[in-house]
């Protein structure tokens, strides 16, 4: 391995160090808490080190939204591929959806909260961020209807997940009719 090789691989490992350790700062004490003076302390490197892998949180907000991204598109797809009929993969995918937001608050908040300098909806959209979208189209547009897009139809299935994820872990819905919801969601959007 030449010196090069091993720098890029020591530069990788500090940058996947930072950011494991913003999330787990952040599922553990909120977002608020990570700064990168709290997070060079942690890691044992020194603020500038830090600096030179991400300019501020915000781009560490966008990284773990974009480990995040590739984690969920795997959970979505795992969960669909595990069932069969069209109606339990489609439960099952709004299911795993739900289960990833409820499991990875901090998470969940980089990738649809909070500010990650990242780009959605547009070409300049990174491709983790595209996967975890595809990961829905692919089993929701199997029912989005005749003469609907299936891109809008997942779009609208998507914000009506994200609407249940917010407003569950916001306590502004009752938790006894999680379920409910799903299968109506299922039943009256998906109608299958």
């Amino acid at each position: 391995m030449s010196v090069q090789e091993r720098k890029q691989r020591e530069r990788a490992e500090r940058e996947r160090l930072i950011v494991a350790t913003a999330r787990e700062l952040a599922e553990q004490q909120g977002w608020d808490a990570v700064t990168t003076r709290r997070l060079a302390e942690r890691i044992e490197y020194s603020q500038p080190v830090l600096y030179s892998h991400f300019r501020g949180k915000r781009e560490i907000i966008g990284a773990v939204a974009l480990e995040g991204a590739a984690e969920m598109a795997a959970a979505l797809r795992a969960k669909a591929s595990a069932t069969e009929g069209l109606r339990t993969r489609v439960t099952a995918l709004a299911r795993a959806y739900l289960d990833f937001a409820e499991r990875n608050p901090a998470v969940y908040d980089a990738m649809f909260q909070l500010d990650g300098g990242l780009a959605f909806a547009s070409e300049d959209t990174p491709e983790p961020l595209k996967d975890a979208f595809a990961a829905l189209l692919e089993t929701l547009g199997e029912v989005s209807g005749e003469g609907v897009h299936p891109g809008l139809f997942t779009e609208l299935f998507w914000a009506a997940l994200h609407g249940l994820a917010t407003l569950t872990r916001a306590g502004r819905l009752p938790p006894g009719d999680a379920e409910r919801r799903v299968e109506l969601l299922v039943d009256r959007l998906a109608m299958v």
